[in-house]
This record gives structure tokens, sequence and C-alpha cells, in this order.
């Protein structure tokens, strides 16, 4: 159950009629020689740990360890409950949760690196926030997750999830792309409808530089976990819909992973251009020296 590229994912999907979801599960269990209830079980470990991590600063907002951040989840659930929301339901609950991981995250908080400890938010923020507005069981969030995994692995094996080496399109943009694809599964899409959904996002997300202020993960990493889920929504509803999309998802990958080597060394991750070299952002975090 192997495979190293999108093709070879959807070749699988069609030779055994199974969702991404199974294909996954399946190349876990025969590449790690273990079995279904044990790894469905570690990926139920993994959601219990995303869950808490969204919800921890609902009810105990706490400061980063470097100041720059703390309590904007609470203020987003809060203005929501104040009946002021603008994003709808489903957007409003899955950025309140993505900022909430990437609070706890920045607090040195326990989260899922998904793929990465700055993008963590992004897949349980939507995943969770579908659960909570369409009553979708734990064992389906699992599925999800399995189907968001095979998309995390094809980005780790064909390019790069790490922004020192393509900037945040590589972050966020990965941790959207598999928060699409694990949604256009979650809510009956099929296999190519959830490879569409991956390659929308890597586009719309793509030369995303990799700025952080102070060279700290947290701003403005917190903000792009909201802007990430919200993409991740859109790519999901387009391929739902039928919207096809003209570049296949491992020519989208290669793509991302050409302009982020071309992307300036200023701005992946060294903090040294971008946001990071504002004046603002400086006098905030001590200087830039």
């Amino acid at each position: 159950m192997d495979f190293k590229s999108s093709v070879e994912l959807l070749e699988l999907c069609r030779q055994t009629q199974c969702p991404i979801s199974e294909v996954m599960r399946r190349r876990e269990c025969e590449l790690g020689e273990t079995t279904r209830d044990q790894v469905d079980h570690r990926m139920a470990k993994v959601l219990e740990i995303m869950r808490a991590s969204a919800a921890l600063p609902l009810k105990k907002p706490s400061k980063s360890m470097g100041g720059l951040i703390g309590g904007e989840s609470k203020k987003l659930y809060d203005h929501a409950a104040r009946g002021k929301a603008i994003c709808g339901d489903i957007l409003q609950r899955a950025m309140t949760y993505a900022m909430g991981v990437a609070e706890v995250n920045a607090s040195m908080g326990l989260i899922v690196a998904a793929p990465t400890a700055g993008s963590a938010g992004i897949v349980p923020g939507l995943l969770l926030a579908l659960q909570d507005c369409y009553k979708i069981s734990d064992d389906r969030l699992v599925d999800a997750l399995f189907n968001a995994g095979a998309v995390g692995y094809l980005a780790m094996r064909n390019a790069t999830v790490a922004g020192a080496v393509g900037g945040c399109q590589a972050e966020v943009g990965v941790a959207a792309a598999m928060a699409a694809s694990a949604t256009v599964e979650l809510m009956g899409g099929t296999p190519e409808q959830c490879m569409d959904a991956g390659s929308t996002v890597l586009m719309n997300l793509l030369g995303l530089v990799c700025d952080p202020v102070g060279g700290l993960v947290e701003y403005p990493c917190q903000n792009r976990n909201a802007a990430g889920v919200a993409n991740a929504l859109i790519a999901a509803e387009l391929s739902l819909s039928g919207v096809k999309q003209l570049i296949p998802f491992d020519e989208m990958l290669e793509t991302m992973y050409a302009v982020g080597r071309r992307i300036p060394i200023e701005l992946r991750e060294t903090a040294l251009g971008g946001c990071a070299a504002t004046p603002s952002a400086c006098a905030r975090c001590g200087g830039c020296g």
C-alpha cells in the first residue's frame, strides 16, 4: 500500500475502492508492522491532544514565552458569544481553535505538529469546527486525520514543510492542504477532489514568506494559522462543488518547493525581513541587533 506521489495514491484508491484515509491507514499498518487497532489508538491520542490544545486557551488564556501573543483565541470566542461574528459558524470556530493551538504552542504547552509546530492549529482548527457544526463522530475525525497524514507525508517526501527551507507556504500551506483534503473526505468528496483541494491551497498560498518577529514562532504565525483554516475551507468548498483544479497536486507541490528555494534567505525564518524587520516589530522585541 505504499505510494510516493498523489498519482500513485489515487491509483491505490481506485484499485482498492477505498478513500485516502483507508489507504494511509493500511500503509501505516504494513510499513509499521502493526495492527489496525494500534494505529487507530495512536491517531485517537493525536485527536485527544489536538482537542485539548484547542480548548485550553478558551478557559485559561496564557501569555506566550516571547510575550507577543496571548488571549487572542478567547477574544474571538467572546466576540462570537456576543453575536458579533461575521465569518459564519464554521470559520469562526476554526479560527478560534487554530489560534488557540498556536497560543498553547507559543507558551510551551503540548500540541501536535501537523505538520509543524508553527502551523499546528490549522488541521485541528478546521476539523474540530466541522465536528461541532455537523455532529461528526470522533471515529470519522480519526479517518480525516489519516487523510491529512497522507498529504503531509507526500509534502515531507517530495518537498518540504520547513519555513527555513520553503517559507511559510511550506508550513501554513501544507497544513492547510492537509486540512482541506481531510475536510473534503469528511464531507463526502472523492479522493480526486481531496487532491484538487490540496492543490488549490498550495496555489493560493504560493510565495508566502516566513518572517517571525524576534525569531519566535508567535507573530505573525498565529494570525497565519487563522488564515490557513480560511484557505483550507475555501479550497474544500470549491472542490466539493465540482470546481476542477487545472494543476495536479504533485505539480503544485513541486512548484511550491521550487518557489520556496528561490525565496531570499531573509524571508525564510531568519527574522531578517518581512514583518520581522518592521520598526514596530523591532521595537516590540527589543531591537534587531
